[in-house]
């Protein structure tokens, strides 16, 4: 909201001569606070508290209604924007986001000097933020809400723990206000506490959070995006804003994570281009290569034809101060011998001519029929998205359970109901009314009788016998009467499945 109303610089100029902002949502039929800026807690406003309660208070407060997908999209952005430091960043509730920065410290000049770099570039944003690193999560998270410190050391985390309120602990509300009732207010006071009491009285839940802060109980965090194998990156000391230069750039990226590829005997399938503007936008542009790859100009040439397509959403702003090329899918490749026939592999232009389109236009603008392991013939077969084209060059033997030769040459996707005369219990249609024709059937075959997928559909799902008709002029269709007369239903209907010709 301060960004929007006063400039992404507003904290380096200072905060406008203006009431208090808070944020209110409707929760158990009243607005309540559930979001205020720094002036609001000074003047004494809490979280939970009600807004009309706060109004009171504080008669000019700036009311905002809250808006929780706003907030997410920009936590999300804000987690791209983390990138630069960790690909391991994971969102923690709607506030927060947990970085876990193993290895990556010295690269930034060390823990204090990362820490001081994120604050000092939100601050830059117009993001007021606090940062914590240690050990654990827990304690993480507790520090950066609750107390002052930016590094932790492993040994220190008690003694930095002990002055917390116990809210510090990520417990339910329920929970806390039971702890303070029974006059246990900070942390301190349940490190000293028997701990049989404490999980008899508390639940095991308490001791968990407790321990999981001082760093003797694990906390796996989940990464929001899953870890690419191969990675390079460049950072610019004179931002990028025109296409070619970002291409060039990328060409040499490429060239680097072909190295890569080829050291661990992979190519690439999937390629992403990560672009950091220098107001804090997050871009990613990702590639789909039909064939594994790992030739860097044929890389280079997928984001070209994927930057066309994007042009209009990909705004450089100021420029772009971070380059990242990354292969978050990848495949071992066995190295094969080429013969010496001199005939180029009939896979490579039509690959490249796949990666040009598909790049342009998006993956779904190719597919190619498959076939698919269902007796019913509206599942039997489909299309797919043509992202392998090893997938339609390679010979493959034919099922004929699976393809049938007494199988129409058009099955529509959804049977169409019809009005039709038959015999029963069993025979075949006489006449049928379908798309307001009437048609007299001269000659039958049939039935051919096909089980419902009762794994899929359920057991009560009727069974359908199917009839191949020819009418008085020579027009073949295929119908089937759902549900056996008698047994599964005493009204059977008709429904059109597919035309011969």
């Amino acid at each position: 909201m301060a960004r929007i109303r006063w400039g992404a610089s507003w904290l380096s100029h200072g905060r406008p001569n203006h009431p208090p902002v808070v944020f209110a949502a409707k929760i158990d039929n009243a607005m309540r606070l559930v979001a205020l800026d720094t002036l609001a807690e000074r003047v004494g406003m809490k979280r939970g508290q009600g807004a009309a309660e706060a109004c009171a208070m504080c008669p000019s407060l700036d009311v905002i209604i809250d808006d929780p997908a706003a907030d997410r999209a920009f936590l999300e952005g804000l987690a791209d924007w983390c990138d630069r430091y960790t690909p391991l960043v994971a969102l923690d509730g709607t506030d927060g986001l947990f970085l876990d920065i193993t290895g990556c410290a010295h690269l930034h000049g060390g823990e204090k000097a990362l820490v001081d770099d994120v604050l000092s570039r939100l601050f830059l944003l117009g993001i007021e933020a606090r940062a914590v690193i240690s050990s654990s999560a827990g304690l993480s998270w507790a520090v950066a809400r609750y107390g002052d410190a930016a590094v932790i050391r492993p040994e220190d985390a008690e003694r930095v723990l002990a002055p917390l309120p116990v809210a510090a602990l990520r417990l339910p509300a329920e929970t806390t206000a039971l702890l303070e009732r029974v006059g246990l207010k900070q942390v301190g006071d349940l490190l000293q506490a028997p701990r049989a009491s404490l999980a008899r009285r508390f639940g095991p839940s308490l001791l968990l959070r407790l321990d999981q802060a001082r760093g003797h109980e694990d906390e796996p965090l989940s990464p929001r995006l899953p870890v690419p194998s191969f990675s390079a990156e460049r950072r610019l000391a004179e931002p990028l804003q025109e296409e070619e230069h970002i291409l060039e750039l990328a060409r040499h990226l490429s060239n680097d994570v072909r190295l890569f590829l080829e050291r661990h005997g992979e190519r690439g399938r999937l390629f992403e281009l990560l672009l950091i503007r220098v107001d804090g936008r997050v871009f990613r542009v990702q590639a789909h290569a039909a064939v594994p790859l790992n030739d860097a100009d044929r890389i280079a040439a997928l984001f070209r034809e994927r930057l066309q397509a994007v042009h209009d959403d990909l705004d450089a702003g100021y420029g772009f101060e971070i380059l990242r090329l990354s292969v978050p899918r990848s495949e071992r490749l066995d190295p094969t011998q080429e013969d010496f026939s001199g005939i180029p592999d009939e896979s490579q232009p039509l690959a490249a001519f796949a990666d040009k389109l598909c790049a342009r236009f998006g993956p779904d603008c190719l597919t190619f029929a498959t076939l698919a392991e269902s007796h019913l013939p509206e599942r039997s077969g489909g299309f797919a998205p043509l992202t392998d084209v090893a997938a339609i060059m390679e010979p493959r033997p034919v099922d004929e359970k699976a393809c049938p030769e007494n199988r129409p040459l058009r099955i529509f996707t959804h049977p169409e109901l019809v009005e039709a005369t038959a015999e029963v219990p069993e025979g075949a249609p006489r006449s049928f009314n379908w798309r307001k024709t009437q048609y007299r059937v001269a000659r039958a075959e049939g039935p051919e009788r096909i089980a419902a997928e009762w794994w899929i559909d359920g057991e009560d799902h009727p069974t359908r016998d199917y009839f191949r008709v020819e009418d008085q002029e020579g027009r073949r269709f295929w119908l089937f009467r759902e549900g056996l007369y008698g047994r599964e239903t005493s009204s059977p209907r008709w429904f059109m499945h597919g035309v011969f010709a």
